[in-house]
Protein backbone atom coordinates (compact mmCIF):
# COMPACT_ATOMS: atom_id res chain seq x y z
CA UNK A 1 0.00 0.00 0.00
CA UNK A 2 1.02 3.50 -1.16
CA UNK A 3 0.05 6.81 0.80
CA UNK A 4 -1.12 9.66 -1.52
CA UNK A 5 0.71 12.97 -1.71
CA UNK A 6 -2.38 14.34 0.64
CA UNK A 7 -1.46 12.15 3.33
CA UNK A 8 2.27 13.19 3.60
CA UNK A 9 0.64 17.21 3.15
CA UNK A 10 -2.15 17.13 5.60
CA UNK A 11 -1.19 14.69 8.04
CA UNK A 12 -3.82 12.06 7.02
CA UNK A 13 -2.37 8.52 8.13
CA UNK A 14 -4.70 6.80 6.55
CA UNK A 15 -5.31 6.14 2.43
CA UNK A 16 -8.16 6.09 -0.50
CA UNK A 17 -10.08 2.58 -0.18
CA UNK A 18 -11.87 1.88 -3.87
CA UNK A 19 -14.84 -0.80 -4.18
CA UNK A 20 -15.74 -1.00 -8.30
CA UNK A 21 -18.80 -3.14 -9.12
CA UNK A 22 -17.98 -5.57 -5.95
CA UNK A 23 -20.03 -8.50 -5.89
CA UNK A 24 -20.34 -11.71 -3.68
CA UNK A 25 -22.02 -14.69 -4.08
CA UNK A 26 -21.90 -17.73 -1.67
CA UNK A 27 -21.05 -21.13 -2.32
CA UNK A 28 -24.63 -23.00 -2.99
CA UNK A 29 -26.58 -19.78 -3.36
CA UNK A 30 -27.91 -18.65 -6.60
CA UNK A 31 -29.09 -14.91 -5.20
CA UNK A 32 -25.61 -12.66 -3.99
CA UNK A 33 -25.62 -11.49 -0.56
CA UNK A 34 -23.70 -8.32 -2.24
CA UNK A 35 -24.60 -6.80 -5.69
CA UNK A 36 -22.58 -4.69 -7.53
CA UNK A 37 -21.09 -2.14 -4.53
CA UNK A 38 -19.18 0.76 -6.07
CA UNK A 39 -17.74 3.21 -3.42
CA UNK A 40 -14.88 5.69 -2.80
CA UNK A 41 -13.74 6.19 0.57
CA UNK A 42 -11.58 8.91 1.37
CA UNK A 43 -8.25 8.94 2.94
CA UNK A 44 -8.10 9.99 6.80
CA UNK A 45 -12.30 9.72 6.85
CA UNK A 46 -14.33 7.88 8.87
CA UNK A 47 -16.85 5.82 6.66
CA UNK A 48 -20.08 4.36 8.03
CA UNK A 49 -22.04 1.08 6.95
CA UNK A 50 -25.49 1.57 8.52
CA UNK A 51 -28.36 -0.71 7.06
CA UNK A 52 -30.71 -3.18 8.63
CA UNK A 53 -29.24 -6.73 9.64
CA UNK A 54 -28.89 -9.32 6.74
CA UNK A 55 -28.71 -6.31 4.26
CA UNK A 56 -24.99 -7.29 3.86
CA UNK A 57 -22.95 -4.47 5.75
CA UNK A 58 -20.52 -6.63 7.36
CA UNK A 59 -20.00 -8.79 4.39
CA UNK A 60 -19.39 -5.78 2.20
CA UNK A 61 -16.07 -4.92 5.10
CA UNK A 62 -15.00 -8.00 5.12
CA UNK A 63 -14.15 -7.94 1.43
CA UNK A 64 -11.80 -5.11 2.35
CA UNK A 65 -9.31 -7.38 3.74
CA UNK A 66 -10.49 -10.82 2.11
CA UNK A 67 -11.77 -12.20 4.89
CA UNK A 68 -14.56 -12.58 2.78
CA UNK A 69 -13.27 -13.47 -0.82
CA UNK A 70 -15.10 -11.11 -3.35
CA UNK A 71 -16.65 -13.39 -5.83
CA UNK A 72 -16.50 -10.61 -8.68
CA UNK A 73 -15.23 -6.32 -9.04
CA UNK A 74 -11.95 -5.03 -7.50
CA UNK A 75 -10.85 -3.74 -4.28
CA UNK A 76 -7.70 -1.50 -4.30
CA UNK A 77 -6.25 0.35 -0.84
CA UNK A 78 -3.83 3.05 -1.03
CA UNK A 79 -4.18 2.12 -4.96
CA UNK A 80 -3.15 -1.30 -5.27
CA UNK A 81 -5.78 -3.93 -5.66
CA UNK A 82 -5.96 -6.61 -2.84
CA UNK A 83 -5.83 -9.30 -5.33
CA UNK A 84 -2.32 -8.93 -5.48
CA UNK A 85 -1.52 -9.09 -2.19
CA UNK A 86 -0.61 -12.45 0.33
CA UNK A 87 -3.97 -12.19 2.29
CA UNK A 88 -2.54 -13.01 5.76
CA UNK A 89 -0.13 -9.68 5.02
CA UNK A 90 -3.00 -7.58 3.78
CA UNK A 91 -4.62 -7.97 7.27
CA UNK A 92 -1.46 -7.38 8.77
CA UNK A 93 -1.71 -4.17 7.32
CA UNK A 94 -5.24 -3.09 7.91
CA UNK A 95 -6.46 -2.76 11.51
CA UNK A 96 -9.96 -4.99 12.72
CA UNK A 97 -12.18 -4.52 15.78
CA UNK A 98 -15.34 -6.20 16.43
CA UNK A 99 -17.92 -6.64 19.39
CA UNK A 100 -16.67 -7.24 22.32
CA UNK A 101 -13.33 -6.64 21.50
CA UNK A 102 -12.12 -9.99 20.31
CA UNK A 103 -9.34 -10.94 22.55
CA UNK A 104 -7.40 -13.78 23.32
CA UNK A 105 -8.79 -14.96 26.95
CA UNK A 106 -5.23 -16.90 27.74
CA UNK A 107 -3.01 -13.86 26.86
CA UNK A 108 -2.99 -10.86 28.88
CA UNK A 109 -3.96 -6.92 27.75
CA UNK A 110 -0.19 -6.25 26.88
CA UNK A 111 0.37 -9.89 25.05
CA UNK A 112 -3.07 -9.06 22.58
CA UNK A 113 -2.01 -5.69 21.52
CA UNK A 114 1.19 -6.95 20.42
CA UNK A 115 0.16 -9.81 17.99
CA UNK A 116 0.58 -8.00 15.04
CA UNK A 117 4.18 -6.14 15.89
CA UNK A 118 5.61 -9.87 16.92
CA UNK A 119 4.24 -11.16 13.76
CA UNK A 120 6.07 -7.98 11.69
CA UNK A 121 9.09 -9.12 14.26
CA UNK A 122 9.23 -5.88 15.88
CA UNK A 123 12.07 -5.92 18.66
CA UNK A 124 10.84 -6.17 22.40
CA UNK A 125 11.93 -2.62 23.14
CA UNK A 126 9.63 -1.18 20.81
CA UNK A 127 6.65 -3.70 21.29
CA UNK A 128 6.76 -2.49 24.56
CA UNK A 129 7.01 1.46 24.26
CA UNK A 130 3.86 0.73 21.36
CA UNK A 131 1.61 -1.22 24.10
CA UNK A 132 1.96 1.25 26.44
CA UNK A 133 1.66 4.47 24.06
CA UNK A 134 -1.49 2.84 23.21
CA UNK A 135 -2.74 1.96 26.26
CA UNK A 136 -2.34 5.59 27.27
CA UNK A 137 -4.15 6.34 23.51
CA UNK A 138 -7.53 4.40 25.00
CA UNK A 139 -7.32 6.01 28.38
CA UNK A 140 -5.84 2.83 30.44
CA UNK A 141 -3.17 3.25 32.77
CA UNK A 142 -0.17 0.97 31.13
CA UNK A 143 1.03 0.21 34.66
CA UNK A 144 -2.80 -1.09 35.63
CA UNK A 145 -3.97 -3.00 32.99
CA UNK A 146 -0.98 -4.21 30.97
CA UNK A 147 -0.74 -7.85 32.96
CA UNK A 148 -4.36 -8.26 33.25
CA UNK A 149 -6.40 -10.58 31.40
CA UNK A 150 -9.49 -10.19 29.38
CA UNK A 151 -11.36 -11.82 31.92
CA UNK A 152 -10.75 -9.08 34.43
CA UNK A 153 -12.14 -6.56 32.21
CA UNK A 154 -15.36 -4.70 31.79
CA UNK A 155 -16.99 -4.85 28.59
CA UNK A 156 -15.60 -1.13 27.85
CA UNK A 157 -11.98 -1.69 28.68
CA UNK A 158 -12.42 -5.09 26.64
CA UNK A 159 -13.54 -2.50 23.86
CA UNK A 160 -10.33 -0.24 24.22
CA UNK A 161 -7.61 -2.45 24.37
CA UNK A 162 -9.84 -4.02 20.78
CA UNK A 163 -9.05 -0.97 19.28
CA UNK A 164 -5.44 -0.46 20.76
CA UNK A 165 -4.89 -4.12 18.93
CA UNK A 166 -6.34 -3.05 16.08
CA UNK A 167 -4.06 0.32 15.96
CA UNK A 168 -0.76 -1.77 17.19
CA UNK A 169 1.10 -1.92 14.01
CA UNK A 170 -0.33 1.49 13.05
CA UNK A 171 -2.17 0.76 9.92
CA UNK A 172 -3.33 2.93 7.45
CA UNK A 173 -6.74 1.47 7.30
CA UNK A 174 -8.80 0.79 10.63
CA UNK A 175 -12.15 -1.88 9.81
CA UNK A 176 -14.93 -1.41 13.06
CA UNK A 177 -17.85 -4.14 12.59
CA UNK A 178 -20.12 -3.15 15.51
CA UNK A 179 -17.40 -2.34 17.72
CA UNK A 180 -19.43 -0.80 20.88
CA UNK A 181 -22.40 -2.68 20.46
CA UNK A 182 -22.34 -4.76 22.96
CA UNK A 183 -21.89 -2.40 26.18
CA UNK A 184 -23.96 -0.35 27.94
CA UNK A 185 -25.22 3.01 26.46
CA UNK A 186 -23.03 5.41 28.62
CA UNK A 187 -20.02 3.23 27.63
CA UNK A 188 -21.03 3.09 24.37
CA UNK A 189 -21.23 6.97 24.11
CA UNK A 190 -17.93 7.11 25.79
CA UNK A 191 -16.15 4.65 23.53
CA UNK A 192 -17.82 6.62 20.63
CA UNK A 193 -15.90 9.93 22.01
CA UNK A 194 -12.84 8.16 22.49
CA UNK A 195 -12.46 6.83 18.95
CA UNK A 196 -13.23 10.66 17.71
CA UNK A 197 -10.36 12.27 19.83
CA UNK A 198 -8.26 9.17 18.57
CA UNK A 199 -9.40 9.86 14.87
CA UNK A 200 -8.90 13.51 15.56
CA UNK A 201 -4.87 13.33 16.09
CA UNK A 202 -4.59 9.62 13.87
CA UNK A 203 -6.16 10.66 10.63
CA UNK A 204 -6.75 7.18 10.09
CA UNK A 205 -9.38 5.54 6.81
CA UNK A 206 -11.87 3.46 8.75
CA UNK A 207 -14.74 1.94 7.94
CA UNK A 208 -17.34 1.64 10.54
CA UNK A 209 -20.98 -1.33 10.38
CA UNK A 210 -23.54 0.09 12.36
CA UNK A 211 -27.60 -0.92 12.06
CA UNK A 212 -28.16 2.35 14.73
CA UNK A 213 -28.13 5.50 12.44
CA UNK A 214 -27.74 7.84 15.66
CA UNK A 215 -24.53 6.28 15.86
CA UNK A 216 -23.60 6.82 12.35
CA UNK A 217 -24.32 10.54 12.28
CA UNK A 218 -22.25 11.09 15.28
CA UNK A 219 -19.09 9.16 14.08
CA UNK A 220 -19.49 9.90 10.11
CA UNK A 221 -17.59 12.35 7.85
CA UNK A 222 -20.05 9.90 5.26
CA UNK A 223 -22.82 7.71 5.65
CA UNK A 224 -23.64 4.67 3.12
CA UNK A 225 -27.37 3.70 3.32
CA UNK A 226 -27.17 0.17 2.17
CA UNK A 227 -30.35 -1.46 1.79
CA UNK A 228 -30.91 -5.32 0.63
CA UNK A 229 -27.45 -6.98 -0.97
CA UNK A 230 -25.60 -3.48 0.10
CA UNK A 231 -27.40 -1.64 -2.22
CA UNK A 232 -26.22 2.13 -1.81
CA UNK A 233 -29.20 3.97 -1.17
CA UNK A 234 -27.63 7.31 -0.70
CA UNK A 235 -23.78 7.72 0.40
CA UNK A 236 -23.02 11.49 1.21
CA UNK A 237 -22.17 13.46 4.66
CA UNK A 238 -24.65 12.86 8.04
CA UNK A 239 -26.27 16.70 7.33
CA UNK A 240 -26.81 16.22 3.97
CA UNK A 241 -28.79 13.01 4.18
CA UNK A 242 -30.71 14.40 7.16
CA UNK A 243 -31.69 17.65 5.07
CA UNK A 244 -32.39 15.42 2.02
CA UNK A 245 -32.66 11.71 2.50
CA UNK A 246 -32.96 9.93 -1.06
CA UNK A 247 -36.12 8.19 -0.41
CA UNK A 248 -39.07 6.89 2.08
CA UNK A 249 -36.45 3.77 3.26
CA UNK A 250 -33.67 6.35 3.74
CA UNK A 251 -35.90 8.60 5.75
CA UNK A 252 -36.97 5.66 7.75
CA UNK A 253 -33.43 5.17 8.93
CA UNK A 254 -33.45 9.16 9.85
CA UNK A 255 -36.14 8.82 12.30
CA UNK A 256 -36.52 12.06 13.58
CA UNK A 257 -36.50 15.65 12.30
CA UNK A 258 -33.66 17.56 11.09
CA UNK A 259 -33.84 20.38 13.61
CA UNK A 260 -33.22 17.68 16.60
CA UNK A 261 -30.83 15.42 14.86
CA UNK A 262 -28.41 18.47 14.33
CA UNK A 263 -27.47 18.09 18.35
CA UNK A 264 -25.88 15.07 16.88
CA UNK A 265 -23.75 17.20 14.15
CA UNK A 266 -23.04 19.68 16.87
CA UNK A 267 -19.72 18.75 18.85
CA UNK A 268 -19.14 20.16 22.22
CA UNK A 269 -15.59 21.17 21.26
CA UNK A 270 -18.29 23.28 18.85
CA UNK A 271 -19.61 25.70 22.12
CA UNK A 272 -18.13 27.91 24.33
CA UNK A 273 -17.01 26.13 27.68
CA UNK A 274 -16.32 27.72 31.10
CA UNK A 275 -14.14 27.14 33.41
CA UNK A 276 -13.57 25.79 37.16
CA UNK A 277 -10.43 26.36 39.45
CA UNK A 278 -8.59 22.58 38.72
CA UNK A 279 -5.97 21.55 41.33
CA UNK A 280 -3.74 18.00 40.93
CA UNK A 281 -4.71 15.97 44.20
CA UNK A 282 -0.76 17.33 45.53
CA UNK A 283 -1.67 20.91 45.70
CA UNK A 284 -1.99 22.58 49.12
CA UNK A 285 -5.61 23.18 50.07
CA UNK A 286 -5.39 26.32 51.24
CA UNK A 287 -4.02 27.13 48.33
CA UNK A 288 -6.94 25.28 46.14
CA UNK A 289 -9.35 26.52 48.71
CA UNK A 290 -8.60 30.80 48.28
CA UNK A 291 -9.23 30.03 44.35
CA UNK A 292 -12.57 28.40 44.52
CA UNK A 293 -15.75 30.59 44.59
CA UNK A 294 -18.23 28.04 43.66
CA UNK A 295 -16.94 24.73 43.00
CA UNK A 296 -13.73 23.34 41.43
CA UNK A 297 -12.31 20.41 39.93
CA UNK A 298 -9.96 18.03 41.66
CA UNK A 299 -7.41 16.17 38.99
CA UNK A 300 -5.11 13.39 39.31
CA UNK A 301 -1.09 13.28 38.09
CA UNK A 302 -2.55 13.52 34.23
CA UNK A 303 -4.52 15.98 34.46
CA UNK A 304 -7.90 13.72 34.37
CA UNK A 305 -10.87 15.36 36.32
CA UNK A 306 -11.44 12.92 39.00
CA UNK A 307 -13.86 14.58 41.98
CA UNK A 308 -15.39 17.89 42.35
CA UNK A 309 -15.38 19.77 45.74
CA UNK A 310 -16.08 23.02 47.27
CA UNK A 311 -15.08 25.47 49.84
CA UNK A 312 -17.18 23.58 52.44
CA UNK A 313 -15.65 19.75 51.66
CA UNK A 314 -12.36 21.73 51.80
CA UNK A 315 -13.07 22.95 55.83
CA UNK A 316 -10.47 21.27 57.94
CA UNK A 317 -9.38 19.03 55.22
CA UNK A 318 -5.61 18.25 54.87
CA UNK A 319 -5.27 16.97 51.58
CA UNK A 320 -7.27 16.70 48.29
CA UNK A 321 -6.79 12.87 48.35
CA UNK A 322 -9.17 13.03 50.90
CA UNK A 323 -11.92 15.46 50.02
CA UNK A 324 -14.34 15.62 47.05
CA UNK A 325 -17.42 13.99 45.35
CA UNK A 326 -17.69 11.45 41.81
CA UNK A 327 -18.07 13.90 38.98
CA UNK A 328 -20.98 11.34 37.69
CA UNK A 329 -21.52 11.95 33.56
CA UNK A 330 -18.47 13.28 31.74
CA UNK A 331 -18.53 14.67 28.09
CA UNK A 332 -15.53 14.63 25.90
CA UNK A 333 -14.74 17.48 23.26
CA UNK A 334 -15.73 14.94 20.66
CA UNK A 335 -19.27 14.16 22.49
CA UNK A 336 -22.55 15.47 20.56
CA UNK A 337 -24.90 17.67 21.85
CA UNK A 338 -27.19 15.46 22.86
CA UNK A 339 -24.67 13.19 24.79
CA UNK A 340 -24.31 16.54 26.14
CA UNK A 341 -27.59 17.17 27.25
CA UNK A 342 -28.40 13.38 28.42
CA UNK A 343 -25.35 13.47 30.72
CA UNK A 344 -26.83 17.00 32.07
CA UNK A 345 -30.27 15.73 32.39
CA UNK A 346 -29.59 11.98 34.03
CA UNK A 347 -27.61 13.29 37.12
CA UNK A 348 -29.97 16.71 36.99
CA UNK A 349 -27.16 18.55 37.25
CA UNK A 350 -26.56 22.16 35.50
CA UNK A 351 -23.53 21.39 34.27
CA UNK A 352 -21.19 18.49 32.93
CA UNK A 353 -17.35 18.32 32.85
CA UNK A 354 -15.67 17.98 29.75
CA UNK A 355 -12.08 16.03 29.34
CA UNK A 356 -10.22 16.35 25.77
CA UNK A 357 -7.14 14.19 24.43
CA UNK A 358 -5.97 11.60 26.49
CA UNK A 359 -8.84 12.14 29.34
CA UNK A 360 -7.44 15.37 30.48
CA UNK A 361 -9.55 18.16 32.11
CA UNK A 362 -10.88 20.85 29.21
CA UNK A 363 -13.81 23.44 30.49
CA UNK A 364 -17.70 22.79 31.86
CA UNK A 365 -20.73 22.75 29.49
CA UNK A 366 -23.69 23.98 30.99
CA UNK A 367 -27.53 24.35 30.83
CA UNK A 368 -27.88 27.36 29.95
CA UNK A 369 -25.43 26.98 27.13
CA UNK A 370 -27.00 23.63 25.62
CA UNK A 371 -30.58 25.93 25.86
CA UNK A 372 -29.20 28.76 24.17
CA UNK A 373 -27.70 26.82 21.36
CA UNK A 374 -30.99 24.58 21.47
CA UNK A 375 -32.73 27.54 20.79
CA UNK A 376 -30.86 28.79 17.81
CA UNK A 377 -31.00 25.77 16.21
CA UNK A 378 -34.67 25.45 15.95
CA UNK A 379 -35.15 29.13 14.93
CA UNK A 380 -32.84 28.11 12.14
CA UNK A 381 -34.68 25.06 10.98
CA UNK A 382 -38.22 26.79 11.94
CA UNK A 383 -40.66 25.35 9.67
CA UNK A 384 -38.61 22.63 8.59
CA UNK A 385 -40.77 19.28 7.45
CA UNK A 386 -40.53 16.14 9.49
CA UNK A 387 -38.45 13.73 7.54
CA UNK A 388 -40.35 10.74 9.01
CA UNK A 389 -42.79 10.22 12.01
CA UNK A 390 -40.82 11.00 15.05
CA UNK A 391 -39.55 7.75 16.87
CA UNK A 392 -38.85 7.13 19.95
CA UNK A 393 -35.80 8.00 22.04
CA UNK A 394 -32.64 6.37 20.40
CA UNK A 395 -31.65 3.65 22.31
CA UNK A 396 -28.09 5.16 23.69
CA UNK A 397 -30.02 7.68 25.97
CA UNK A 398 -29.37 6.90 29.81
CA UNK A 399 -32.22 6.90 32.23
CA UNK A 400 -32.43 9.22 35.61
CA UNK A 401 -33.96 6.59 37.47
CA UNK A 402 -30.47 5.51 39.03
CA UNK A 403 -29.57 8.89 39.09
CA UNK A 404 -27.91 10.52 42.64
CA UNK A 405 -29.05 14.10 42.49
CA UNK A 406 -27.53 14.54 45.96
CA UNK A 407 -24.69 16.61 46.09
CA UNK A 408 -23.92 16.84 42.63
CA UNK A 409 -22.00 20.46 41.26
CA UNK A 410 -24.11 23.13 39.42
Amino acid sequence: MTESTTTQNDGISGVDIVLEHVSKTYPGQTEPAVADVSLTIPAGEIVVFVGPSGSGKTTTMRMINRLIEPTSGTITIGGRDILSMDGNKLRQKVGYAIQQGGLFPHMTVAQNIAVVPKLLKWDRARITARVEELLDTVGLDPAQFADRYPRQLSGGQQQRVGVARALAADPPVLLMDEPFGAVDPITRGLLQDELMQIQAELRKTIVFVTHDFSEAVKLGDKIAVLGEKSVVMQYDSPEAILSNPANETVAGFVGQGASLQQLNLLRVRDIRLEQRPTAREDTSVEEFAARIDDWGVILDSRDRPVRWTDRKHLTGATSLRSVGLPLGEIVTTASTLQDALEAILAERNASTVVTGPRGRYHGVVTIETLIETIRSLREQHEGDPPIADPAAPHDDAPGSDDADSEGSPG
